[in-house]
């Protein structure tokens, strides 16, 4: 044994998310988030909070589950750590007429003091996040006594949860990547938030990607969702093949259409987290 090798080193997350974030404002997000915006509107109708509620979205993305909590006359403080995306969440306010603040931050360091809202809530956003202990971990001390977290995440079996490993095949993650539909699993909820729950309660539904074609979403996503753009790039001409290969191989494992057109149901975990 060489008892001089080199210790573990922890994964430089400052760095990971800069890499991310340079992915996600290579393309206009808003295009995809916007198509999901009844997912935003079941869980605000699921979690039930009451008017003037003191709810944090983070990692809001172009802001669906912001828009459908403010609608419901919450207090809500939209939090993203790309900003370009943030930008797209005031765009869609104004147009409301919806009072919102938003603020950059970064779900894995929240710069707010422990208890500080009534609900802390995300759509698809924090299982992104590549320190999920530490997501998990921020979202819980931000969230007051009593008060609840609302979370919607992809799961492992769904179209999202086999589309990411997918494309990661033909990328070098780094070692300390985890799967984001990791979120999606009751047990990983369980594990990250019983110590601090007095009440877990995990549902499973299920969202439909409805597009004009295969060939029309994988040119979609391939143009507007960032860390595919990204895989593109990496794999190049000669990899770029395989890549739209596997995609759509996906693609047609799961589509239920017949007319040509693309209609694949995706499951995803709705979480609601009472805090003790």
């Amino acid at each position: 044994m060489n008892m001089h090798a080199p210790a573990d080193h922890a994964p430089d997350y400052e760095k990971i998310n800069s890499k991310l974030n340079k992915s996600w404002t290579s393309a206009d997000y808003s295009q995809i988030g916007i198509r999901l915006q009844i997912t935003g509107e079941t869980l605000a109708e699921a979690v039930d909070f009451q008017p003037g509620s003191r709810v944090l979205d983070v990692a809001a993305g172009n802001g669906n589950a912001t828009l459908a909590f403010a609608k419901r006359w919450c207090d809500v403080l939209s939090t993203d750590y790309v900003d370009r995306f943030l930008d797209h969440g005031r765009v869609r306010a104004r147009a409301e007429g919806l009072d919102v603040a938003f603020q950059e931050a970064d779900v894995q360091n929240l710069p707010f003091e422990d208890g500080s809202f009534d609900g802390v809530v995300s759509t698809f956003g924090v299982m992104f996040a590549p320190d999920q202990p530490k997501a998990a971990s921020e979202i819980a001390r931000v969230c007051r006594s009593g008060g609840k977290i609302a979370l919607a995440n992809w799961t492992p079996q769904s179209f999202i949860g086999k589309l990411c490993p997918t494309i990661g095949r033909h990328m070098s993650a780094p070692s300390s990547f985890k799967a984001p539909a990791n979120w999606g699993r009751s047990e990983f909820i369980e594990e990250h938030f019983r110590g601090v729950a007095s009440d877990i309660t995990v549902t499973f539904k299920t969202y439909v990607f409805r597009y004009p074609s295969p060939e029309f979403y994988l040119e979609f996503f391939r143009t507007h969702y960032g860390l595919t753009k990204r895989a593109y790039q990496v794999v190049g001409r000669e990899g770029e093949e395989a890549l739209s290969a596997d995609i759509l191989g996906v693609i047609h494992e799961l589509n239920t259409a017949t007319d040509g057109t693309m209609s694949v149901p995706s499951e995803y975990a709705e979480a609601i987290i009472e805090k003790a």
